[in-house]
């Protein structure tokens, strides 16, 4: 069965309810980079040693750039995936809320307005009138009932 408007009105209700749980939220991704130390002495130097512990980053766009952040304890790390998954919980229900909405729009009726459609002719009329009233601004200095027979503008005193 088709859904109605009030049904999904009744679903976007509780959608947006949903909306107010939110914990705190950051966007970005959760990265673990292995990586060497560059000390030639480490074990991390020789040619098959796996490197040190993997060095856990978030990583995120500010302002068009790449920003990247570094964990100091694991409590932190914690702390940050809740809140990188808090955010991707945002964005599924920011599009669970549009997707629904575009339902409710598709199905709620047209109401109909006085006049509709404006007329090609009745356009043309109307630019036609703003254009002479215009025209009659510009050149309202020009008339022969201010400068007599003559259609040069007054000349200013020297």
């Amino acid at each position: 069965m088709p859904d109605d408007v009030a049904t999904l009105g009744t679903q976007r209700s509780k959608l947006l309810e949903e909306f107010l749980s939110w914990g705190d939220l950051r966007p970005g991704s959760i990265t673990a980079v292995i990586r060497r130390c560059g000390k030639p002495s480490c074990h991390c130097a020789k040619h098959h040693d796996p490197g040190h512990d993997p060095q856990f980053r978030l990583t995120r766009r500010v302002a068009g750039k790449t920003v990247t952040e570094s964990f100091a304890n694991p409590t932190a790390l914690r702390k940050a995936q809740q809140e990188v998954a808090e955010f991707h919980r945002f964005q599924k229900l920011s599009q669970d809320l549009v997707t629904l909405n575009e339902k409710i729009c598709r199905l709620r009726p047209v109401t109909q307005e006085r006049g509709g459609w404006t007329a090609a002719a009745a356009v043309h009329q109307e630019v036609a009138r703003e254009v002479n009233q215009l025209l009659g601004r510009v050149f309202a200095p020009f008339s022969q009932r201010d400068f007599g027979s003559t259609l040069l503008p007054p000349q200013r005193p020297l």
